[in-house]
């Protein structure tokens, strides 16, 4: 029949059955994302009794099993003196790690992005960058490099190591390659050396590489804890994560400065503290991510397709 596939259903009815099952399977996959997170919320608002107990889904809850609000746990956090000043180290490594990355990953695609008739060492320099994004020297060598070096026990460790990350690096490498070469072309008859046809022609339009690799850069840096446990000589300098693991696998008495003992044994559990101090670190990036979403899948679709 004229309209219909060799099934004998309309093409409509089938996009419209698509339409459906494509739906329901992403609002089942974005609860999988978000119920998580509000479970962490729900018990960092209970009592520690039925948070203890396992008794919490996804509303905060009290002894009585009603809906209640216990501040208590975020109470113990603002009054704590190690989790601001681990808050303060992972706020000046981000931004100091964002802004040398994104420095770093820019000046080395722009140079990678040349022809090699302009830049006659380009491949000698993608296998120089390419090789180590295969094999890494190890933890025990680069240790002692950051101990050598004098990086050890600074904020410097936590980000000069990672400042140029080959990933990025081919994520806006390969954006770069995209671009109109008409552009560049008018800049040079114009007039225009390297650096200006960077910084006011090819960056201009680059905001979505640009901040898709910002927003890469960011999260990694926010998340990452193991450096931090490595390279730093104790908690207090120790970035946010570094310690929120300490109190994932240490007992809370012997890291935390709480108000009173009386406190931290009587008015709230490990259960619900742990929960707070997850809910506190996600929060920032949660916050900063929807004013870079919508650069975000542009950026990405059209940096890792190869011009």
């Amino acid at each position: 029949m004229i309209g219909k596939d060799a099934a004998g259903i309309k093409p409509s009815l089938l996009y419209s059955i698509f339409t459906v099952c494509n739906i329901v399977f992403l609002i089942a996959l974005a609860l999988l994302c978000v119920i998580p997170i509000i479970n962490i919320l729900a018990i960092s608002f209970s009592t520690p009794a039925i948070a203890s107990g396992g008794k919490v889904t996804l509303w905060p809850i009290n002894d009585n099993m009603k809906l209640f609000f216990n501040m208590d746990a975020y109470n113990a956090i603002i009054h704590n003196r190690f989790f601001w000043s681990s808050l303060w180290i992972s706020l000046e490594r981000v931004t100091l790690g964002t802004a040398l990355n994104l420095a770093m990953t820019i000046l080395t695609s722009y140079v990678l992005s040349r022809d090699s008739d302009y830049f006659k060492a380009r491949k000698y320099y993608i296998w120089f960058f390419f090789f180590p994004s295969l094999f890494s020297g190890g933890l025990i060598p680069t240790y002692l490099i950051i101990r050598f070096t004098g990086l050890y026990d600074t904020i410097w460790s936590l980000i000069i190591p990672g400042s140029a990350g080959i990933w990025n690096c081919v994520l806006m490498l390969n954006f770069f390659r995209q671009l109109p070469k008409e552009m560049e072309e008018a800049a040079i008859v114009d007039g225009s050396n390297h650096p200006g046809l960077l910084f006011r022609i090819i960056l201009p339009v680059s905001k979505p590489v640009i901040a898709t690799v910002a927003l890469f850069v960011m999260v990694g840096h926010w998340n990452s804890w193991f450096d931090g446990m490595i390279y730093m000589s104790s908690i207090s300098k120790a970035p946010l994560q570094t310690y929120l693991r300490s109190l994932l696998t240490i007992d809370l008495s012997m890291i935390n400065d709480f108000r009173t003992a009386e406190l931290a044994a009587r008015q709230m559990s490990t259960k619900t503290l742990r929960a707070a101090m997850v809910f506190v670190t996600a929060l920032p990036i949660m916050c900063v991510y929807p004013f870079l979403q919508k650069y975000f899948a542009k950026g990405l679709v059209l940096g890792s397709v190869k011009g």
